[in-house]
């Protein structure tokens, strides 16, 4: 076992913990800069670790990876959450939307490089983190008439996919996305 992680039923050691908090800091915003082949090194660099105590927490890009996709994903469904008690149901559904769709435009590649690489329970899992969080919204919503008939939680992810692929690699990719998913959300009809 590392030196530093901890025993089964032990917590991590403090310097550890906050180690490991820096490299998955620093991994996200590369990944949003560079996408999800971020070099390793300059992750540990600007983490502010040496390479042997990135790979000491995290002993493949997969492991840092779904630790970054994890991280984000909680961070998205408890904006959910915030949402409905802030907002009237169908704002409170576009607003999430469009958080939605900023953070799949900002953390680029990392989902499908989870898919692709890592254990697809992980992606199931942040799949199933998203869609329970998109079907209170939406229940909240249809409940105050504030969305059509024949709206599902799966039919609004995958338009807010397809628009984040694709903007995903342009220079204001989430100003677009905002921008095209407005659009989606409110229609092209003037009236």
């Amino acid at each position: 076992m590392p030196e530093d992680a901890a025993a089964p039923g032990r917590p991590m050691r403090a310097d550890a913990r906050r180690n490991a908090e820096k490299i998955v800091a620093a991994a996200g915003a590369l990944i949003a800069e560079h996408g999800a082949d971020a070099s390793l090194e300059e992750v540990a660099r600007r983490a502010g670790v040496g390479s042997a105590t990135l790979h000491r927490h995290f002993p493949s890009r997969q492991v840092l990876l779904e630790a970054v996709f994890k991280d984000r994903v909680a961070a998205l469904c408890a904006k959910a959450d915030d949402l409905l008690a802030q907002l009237p149901p169908g704002q409170a559904l576009s607003a999430w939307l469009h958080a939605v769709a900023a953070h799949a435009v900002t953390h680029r590649g990392l989902g499908a490089a989870l898919m692709r690489d890592g254990d697809p329970a992980l992606g199931e899992t942040c799949h199933d983190m998203i869609t329970t969080a998109g079907d209170a919204l939406l229940a909240r919503a249809r409940a105050v008439d504030a969305v059509r008939p024949g709206i599902t939680t799966a039919r609004l992810l995958k338009l807010v996919g397809a628009i984040a692929l694709a903007t995903e690699r342009e220079h204001d990719g989430p100003a677009e996305a905002d921008a095209l998913l407005t659009i989606a959300i409110d229609g092209v009809r003037t009236h």
